[in-house]
């Protein structure tokens, strides 16, 4: 094995943080290697810039990083899992997922109003379609506005008074050393977390057998085990990142437990079950969580919009 490893990533504050901490795990695996962090650009990231995130799918934030790895230009590439595509390039895999961080969302408000208490018409604001509908589900006389921008962008349009309060992930605030920030953790009960939130993916060439074995090293298996029920249950659906649905698996004492739901992105119809097992694969559990919910009437649903 080389004894130099470039790290691809991209080059956004929370993106870089995620990267040190798997750099970090990894060494205390393997002190003898070094590491080279490759920042890369993608359109996801161009698209935040210009304030028109949003329009197009999840690969728009790895596509880059993925054609770097599969052209030998890196040799690892570290994502937030909520943005890796559920269909990997054929030559890459995910070779470990390290353990998940608070999945959870959180309610940052000004003075500190927690979400049950915020006034009707309050401006809330999320880009995400997942969030948007829980939130008016929740408290329909709110005024979801969308809000684009990374972490420091939107807390400064808090802070500047051009929202009441705004919703986030709380991975990315603990990541950032940030989360004294937060109002308020959300229940899962009143919004279910994206597809893989606070988990990380470390992608790989599939046949990179080396790096691959070294990597396991820093695998969690009840968090792999969770994510894959997630993302099999996405891929079931056929979601992207514009589909509001939501979903989070954990395992118990041995046993898989996964919540989803679809959603209209009005709120107005909010479709949820869960599935449960000891025994089964993590991902025909997904996929038998998103049968149970199209059974009911899940695509007619999303197609409400």
């Amino acid at each position: 094995m080389k004894d130099r490893l470039l790290v691809g990533s991209r080059g956004s504050a929370l993106a870089l943080a995620q990267t040190s901490q798997v750099i970090s795990a990894v060494k205390k695996v393997a002190s003898n290697l070094k590491f080279e962090v490759v920042s890369i650009r993608t359109k996801g990231d161009q698209l935040h810039d210009s304030g028109t995130a949003g329009v197009e799918g999840k690969s728009i934030y790895t596509q880059e990083i993925e054609e770097a790895l599969s052209a030998g230009k890196i040799d690892i590439a570290v994502h937030s899992m909520k943005d890796l595509t559920t269909n990997l390039p054929q030559e890459l895999t995910i070779a470990a997922v390290p353990e998940r961080i608070n999945p959870r969302d959180v309610l940052i408000s000004r003075n500190k109003v927690k979400f049950s208490n915020l006034p009707g018409r309050a401006r809330l604001g999320t880009s995400s379609p997942r969030r948007k509908s829980q939130l008016l589900a929740a408290r329909g006389d709110l005024e979801v506005i969308d809000i684009h921008g990374n972490v420091s962008t939107r807390l400064n349009k808090l802070q500047t008074g051009e929202f009441d309060a705004i919703v986030l992930a709380a991975a990315g605030l603990i990541r950032l050393g940030l989360e004294g920030n937060a109002t308020e953790y959300l229940s899962t009960k009143v919004m279910l977390p994206a597809i893989g939130q606070g988990a990380l993916a470390i992608e790989v060439r599939e046949d990179d057998v080396e790096i691959r074995e070294l990597l396991s090293k820093v695998d969690h298996e009840p968090t792999r085990r969770a994510v894959n029920a997630e993302r099999a249950f996405a891929q079931r659906l056929g979601a992207d990142c514009h589909t509001p649905i939501a979903a989070y698996a954990k395992v118990d004492s041995g046993r898989l437990i996964i919540d989803g739901l679809v959603a209209t992105r009005n709120g107005s119809i909010l479709m949820r079950s869960r599935v449960s097992s000891e025994n089964a694969s993590a991902e025909k559990i997904g996929q038998e969580l998103a049968e149970i919910l199209l059974s009911k009437g899940a695509i007619a649903v999303l197609e409400a919009g």
